[in-house]
């Protein structure tokens, strides 16, 4: 059993020993408190902010209006505004219903607009920013529940740093789904089963890999109880794994039911718009098209980036992660490997899968405190790819993100 238990006892270790127990001189402490670790993030991101501005205003553009307003944003805004009812026929096998898009981002959005004298694109900004943050935190939490203050602190720069992060500052989805993954996890860690299944359930509303959230907690549960033999389970596991696929499941079925095919519709509205899960037939279709015939700088990396992120899942299990996380990232995984539709899309699929990060930041943390100025270099490399591609991504690429 790889999996000792889904509910791991907290790290016992002394201040900035990330982990390994062993004390570390003080000279050598690495800075470990939370505000830290946020404010590491915050810079982070308000620094590839300002490299996209300086991108933006360079091209003529306007940067808010690019983070605001840009690809699937449009669709969000239109939700919030309108609510559902919007449907592009481009040919009979292609039709874009904002069916495909799930109902938490608008509705929190449509919140904002509501209280605040905000338009629809700020108020999506303030969505993302804020959910970006918690996320920020809750992954802390989980890191330092794991492996110590340094390391949780690692792997929230790290999450930062991810080539695709210009997402958690644009008004996407991403940082909804991670804060509410981040904190459901933390839950199943900590044994709140209710919170973990009413989180899962939120994050089933929030995107179509939320499911993946769901799949942890009832996976987690289901070992629990088996663990247990079904003895002296308490009604609160349940509940919780009751209440994870939700959200997700009542979305799905409520679409099915507006287009007439109460299971299937809901995978009609997909597969229109070229996303279905073909165990990834596609992927390897579009791999092949790429390296016979050459493309754009953007599917390259985004076959770097995907092939990073799968073997980043083989070191969460060699590591011996608990067993939420690993079900979480490889729902997350799966999917976007399984499939098809917009390929360059696949990296932003997994920037909400940060557990996968949980290998390099102990890694981080062992080269900062033998080779200090090597782990700079290393953030440093990390900071500049992902600004400047950030920056590309959204000023340059002329391609969905």
């Amino acid at each position: 059993m790889t999996h000792a238990s889904t509910i791991p006892a907290p790290a016992t270790v002394a201040p900035g020993a990330g982990g390994h127990g062993r004390p570390v001189p003080a000279a050598r402490r690495l800075p470990t408190t939370a505000a830290t670790a946020l404010g590491l993030f915050a810079a982070a991101r308000l620094a590839g902010v300002l490299t996209l501005a300086a991108t933006a205003w360079a091209q003529g553009k306007h940067p808010l209006a690019l983070l605001g307003r840009s690809w699937d944003s449009l669709w969000y805004l239109g939700i919030a505004a309108h609510g559902y009812g919007r449907t592009l026929h481009f040919r009979p096998t292609v039709v874009h219903s904002d069916l495909a898009f799930f109902p938490l981002y608008p509705a929190l959005i449509r919140a904002v607009t509501t209280l605040t004298p905000l338009s629809g694109g700020a108020a999506g900004l303030l969505v993302s920013w804020t959910a970006a943050a918690i996320a920020a935190y809750g992954i802390y939490l989980i890191g330092v529940r794991l492996h110590g203050r340094a390391v949780a602190t690692a792997l929230v720069l790290l999450w930062g740093l991810l080539p695709h992060s210009v997402v958690l500052s644009m008004a996407y989805t991403e940082p909804v789904l991670t804060a509410l993954a981040a904190w459901s996890l933390y839950a199943v860690l900590t044994g709140r089963w209710v919170w973990a299944g009413t989180l899962a359930a939120l994050a089933g509303l929030a995107r179509p890999n939320g499911f993946a959230v769901a799949a942890a907690v009832v996976v987690a549960a289901a070992y629990e109880i088996g663990k247990a033999r079904g003895r002296g389970v308490s009604h609160r596991l349940w509940t919780g794994a009751a209440l994870a696929p939700l959200g997700w499941g009542g979305y799905v079925l409520w679409v099915g039911h507006r287009e007439g095919d109460p299971l299937g519709g809901y995978f009609t509205v997909q597969r229109l718009w070229g996303s279905r899960f073909d165990f990834g037939q596609g992927s390897l279709r579009f791999i092949q098209h790429v390296l016979m015939h050459g493309s754009r700088f953007v599917f390259p990396m985004t076959m770097v980036l995907v092939a990073a992120g799968v073997l980043l899942f083989a070191l969460l299990v060699a590591d011996r992660a608990p067993l939420p996380l690993v079900v979480y990232s490889g729902v997350l995984l799966l999917i976007a490997l399984g499939g098809s539709g917009f390929f360059e899309c696949k990296p932003r699929f997994l920037l909400p899968a940060f557990p996968m990060l949980l290998p390099l930041a102990g890694a981080l943390v062992r080269t900062a405190r033998a080779r200090p100025w090597h782990a700079t270099l290393v953030v440093g490399a990390l900071a500049g790819l992902s600004f400047a591609y950030g920056a590309y991504l959204v000023v340059i690429a002329h391609t969905p993100l």
